[in-house]
């Protein structure tokens, strides 16, 4: 038996995702749970992607969800290398210590 989700259901799991990502970037302070969120935030965004793709019928909510993912990736990656650099250097990851970075 095969359920289908109605698309409306779909972008409302989305756009709560998207709202809990956001409060958490706007929440916390520590770097490592705003880079959480705003994956959250991405996948979010990959959910309504691919819930129009299939709405229409069309690939390309899949590959936008492709290029979406590889984006998730990067930002990751550089993310977390600089939040490893900034504790190296200032022992804390808390965004506080990262604005007295200003030349």
């Amino acid at each position: 038996m095969s359920a289908v989700v109605p698309f409306e259901h779909q972008l409302a799991l989305a756009s709560v995702l998207f709202v809990v990502g956001l409060l958490g970037v706007l929440m916390r302070r520590n770097i490592i749970f705003m880079i959480i969120a705003v994956e959250i935030m991405l996948s979010a965004a990959a959910l309504a992607l691919i819930a129009a793709g299939a709405r229409w019928g069309r690939p390309d909510g899949q590959v936008m969800f492709f290029f979406l993912l590889c984006l998730a990736a990067v930002e990751v990656s550089v993310a977390l290398a600089l939040a490893f650099r900034l504790y190296h250097r200032q022992r804390s990851l808390d965004t506080d210590s990262a604005s007295s970075l200003r030349g």
